[in-house]
């Protein structure tokens, strides 16, 4: 298979070193002025507005008569998200991903509530959280509405796809803490960053390919998600986007007519080397690969799964950063 082992080869033991080295730091973010749909916090600075009352993204009002001393985050992307709001000490209780996937270092008593896809109940109810931080879509956290709302534990339903949507919950979180300089560091100051790198995407980008590999396949991915958010807000094509048969199945017929220029590659599941074994399968099974345009020109790029797959959080400019490079490359 002409240069995509080696390529997967690569991609496989660079990311192995991103994993073990951590996170590497952001650059200096770009100073330039935020858009104008940026949402304000209220309050003055160190001082939040109580009560308090936010909508979330499930059209839920919730109102929070004083600041909530044990918050719960059923899922390990908001648990950083509230650290970045400034919430850390009164992070009662996290699921195992908040450890796993983010290696968030926390206090010795923040409660491991287990799978954020099935999170223990008995443990959530136990710590008294005042307020619970959960997704609706995942199945077993949509199961515990019910439980909350008698329990009368403030539940705020959270829906982070996209980059503004990621905007809005850190608004309503620094609101909660009253860290509206944190806002600015982790909201605004990245928002310039993803900004910058939008400025530099023509009006109508190239055509793009996007697949998920699994280590028990790969699927074609649209823009429902937060690889394909970026890559449509930096002016790509997706074919998935217009030809919806091929998120059921990989149709080589219709890949093969809209030829993309670039295809890019996420990985899900534990084991990121299998899920590129995956990939080499596929692409080893049919020659036709091998003429697509973006194969033959050494444009199959493999995402670093912290910024693609995973919610980017406060590095969400590095990740807009990192596809404005590939597919704009500054001279």
């Amino acid at each position: 298979m002409k240069q995509i082992p080696a390529l997967l080869l690569s991609a496989c033991l660079a990311l192995s070193a991103c994993a073990c080295a951590g996170k590497t730091p952001p650059p200096e973010p770009v100073q330039s002025a935020p858009a104008a749909s940026a949402a304000q916090p209220s309050g003055q600075e160190g001082e939040a507005a109580y009560p308090y009352t936010f909508t979330d993204s499930l059209g839920n009002e919730i109102t929070l008569s004083q600041p909530p001393a044990r918050v719960a985050a059923l899922l390990g992307s908001y648990a950083e998200s509230w650290v970045l709001a400034g919430g850390e000490e009164g992070l009662a209780a996290v699921t195992d991903d908040a450890f796993e996937e983010r290696r968030l270092e926390l206090s010795g008593d923040t409660v491991n509530l287990g799978s954020s896809k099935q999170p223990d109940l008995e443990a959530l109810f136990a710590v008294q959280p005042e307020l619970v931080l959960l997704t609706p879509d995942l199945e077993g956290q949509l199961a515990l509405a019910e439980s909350l709302e008698a329990a009368g534990i403030p539940a705020a339903w959270f829906k982070v796809e996209t980059f503004p949507e990621y905007l809005n919950m850190l608004q309503i979180l620094t609101d909660i803490t009253g860290r509206r300089d944190l806002y600015r560091e982790n909201g605004l100051e990245v928002q310039a960053r993803v900004d910058a790198a939008l400025e530099r995407a023509p009006e109508q980008g190239p055509a793009v390919l996007l697949l998920r590999a699994y280590s028990t396949g790969v699927r074609a991915k649209n823009s429902d998600n937060t690889a394909g958010a970026m890559l449509r807000d930096l002016g790509c094509q997706n074919i998935a986007d217009s030809d919806s048969g091929l998120l059921e199945e990989l149709q080589m017929e219709s890949i093969l007519a809209a030829d993309p220029q670039y295809i890019f590659v996420t990985t899900m599941g534990a084991s990121t080397e299998k899920a590129l074994q995956s990939l080499e399968e596929l692409f080893d099974s049919d020659p036709a690969w091998q003429s697509l345009t973006a194969v033959r020109e050494d444009r199959v790029h493999i995402l670093d799964k912290e910024l693609f797959h995973y919610k980017p959080n406060a590095r969400w400019g590095e990740s807009y950063e990192v596809l404005a490079d590939i597919l704009y490359p500054l001279s």
